[in-house]
């Protein structure tokens, strides 16, 4: 029995083309041109500025001509004790995003002082306890050695967690 053609909605897709252009449209709207900004904030800025700063929208000044682009104002939410640092620091913050875009895409940095919206950081993986594993490996009876200690190791893990 001959199979009817899947149409290209029905195939399976990296999560990556369904989500993308979703957040392209979130941060269009926000006057960022691409993710990237955001995305490689840290990269981009130096890690010290990035610990006390998040870019939140790229405003745009309304030109008459469009063929002339005036340079933008990037909005910053800034931690408070962190604002006068940041400030002073603006300078700095818009060389290093203007080389990023490869050219004078923003003219001014405006903060607004609010917490940052950071992710937790992840935890370091941890592995086995070297006692559990050794106590583990000496208990089981089973004679592949690799396979014993793969065990051991396993049965090491999930004790610990």
């Amino acid at each position: 029995m001959a199979r009817a053609p899947q149409s290209k909605s029905s195939q399976a897709r990296p999560l990556s083309q369904l989500v993308g252009q979703y957040l392209a449209d979130t941060f269009a709207k926000q006057g960022f041109a691409s993710t990237k900004l955001v995305t490689h904030w840290p990269d981009i800025v130096g890690a010290e500025i990035a610990k006390h700063s998040e870019p939140i929208k790229i405003q745009w000044p309304r030109s008459d001509d469009p063929h002339v682009q005036d340079p933008g104002t990037l909005v910053l939410r800034v931690e408070g004790p962190a604002a006068i640092e940041i400030q002073h620091l603006s300078s700095v913050i818009l060389d290093r995003v203007n080389q990023f875009f490869g050219w004078r895409a923003i003219g001014k940095i405006a903060l607004r002082q609010a917490p940052l919206t950071r992710r937790p950081p992840k935890k370091a993986a941890t592995g086995p306890d070297p006692e559990i594993t050794a106590r583990l490996h000496a208990t089981l009876d089973i004679e592949d050695g690799a396979l014993r200690q793969a065990l051991a190791r396993l049965g090491g893990s999930i004790k610990r967690s």
